[in-house]
């Protein structure tokens, strides 16, 4: 089954951006996903094409008009309807590596791509879109966010990364930071690659491996550390409760 990407751009050039070269563009090539580019400005009404408008109740900036917006929604859900939609916008959740799996298990996404101040409000009350952030940063669209959550999807679409294993032991898989990794020259500048990992043991390199990933996310991002903690006590008084 093709993994069906769509768009909804006021920039279509901007796709598929760097998604048409290494493993993305070869899975392109493959059809393993499809990319679908949708102007927004075809679905304005009046003879100018215009998509924007100022804000209700003054201030700088334009904002995306909710007629124009709800059209260009709609065409994408007659065409997807299996698809969900997601608004590339900070005022959106942040996207986290669970929710890109639930999406790369799908049929496919849409993704609508903001400008200027943003969109009406109104889209998200009328519509089935979910706002979606990559984080706390600007950009100065979507276009950008819509490229990075796209190849979050497709290198897990199957076929697309060599190994099966490789999407499995990766930061955010177990709620934690990845372990840093190491490889030839066994010596450089006269730093060494860690002995536990030239030992063979694995069972040893597995526990180290471990404790890095726990110690790195605990040092580098405490909020990741405290909902891992959170999760694993949960767990932990899950089991007691089946006992």
């Amino acid at each position: 089954m093709t993994f069906v990407a769509t768009i909804l751009t006021l920039y279509p050039e901007m796709f598929p951006g760097s998604l048409g070269a290494s493993l993305a563009g070869r899975a392109l090539e493959e059809g393993v996903w499809s990319l679908d580019t949708v102007q927004i400005r075809d679905f304005a009404a009046d003879r100018h094409h215009t998509v924007d408008d100022t804000p209700a109740g003054g201030g700088a900036g334009m904002v995306l008009k909710v007629d124009v917006l709800a059209a260009a929604v709609d065409h994408a859900l007659a065409a997807h309807p299996d698809c969900p939609v997601l608004a590339m916008t900070p005022r959106g959740k942040p996207i986290a590596q669970a929710r890109i799996r639930e999406l790369a298990a799908g049929p496919g996404v849409t993704l609508l791509c903001g400008r200027f101040e943003g969109f009406d409000e109104r889209i998200f009350e009328a519509r089935p879109v979910e706002e979606a952030s990559l984080g706390d940063i600007v950009l100065s669209g979507g276009e950008p966010a819509a490229l990075a959550i796209l190849d979050a999807c497709i290198r897990l679409l199957p076929g697309v990364m060599g190994a099966p294993s490789s999407g499995a032991e990766e930061s955010f898989e177990e709620g934690l930071l990845e372990y840093p990794h190491y490889t030839r020259p066994q010596e450089w500048e006269g730093r060494t690659i860690p002995e536990v990992l030239r030992s063979g043991d694995h069972a040893k390199i597995a526990a180290w491996r471990k404790a890095m990933s726990e110690s790195d996310t605990r040092s580098r991002r405490p909020d990741l550390w405290e909902r891992h903690r959170g999760a694993r006590g949960q767990s932990a008084s899950d089991a007691q409760h089946d006992e």
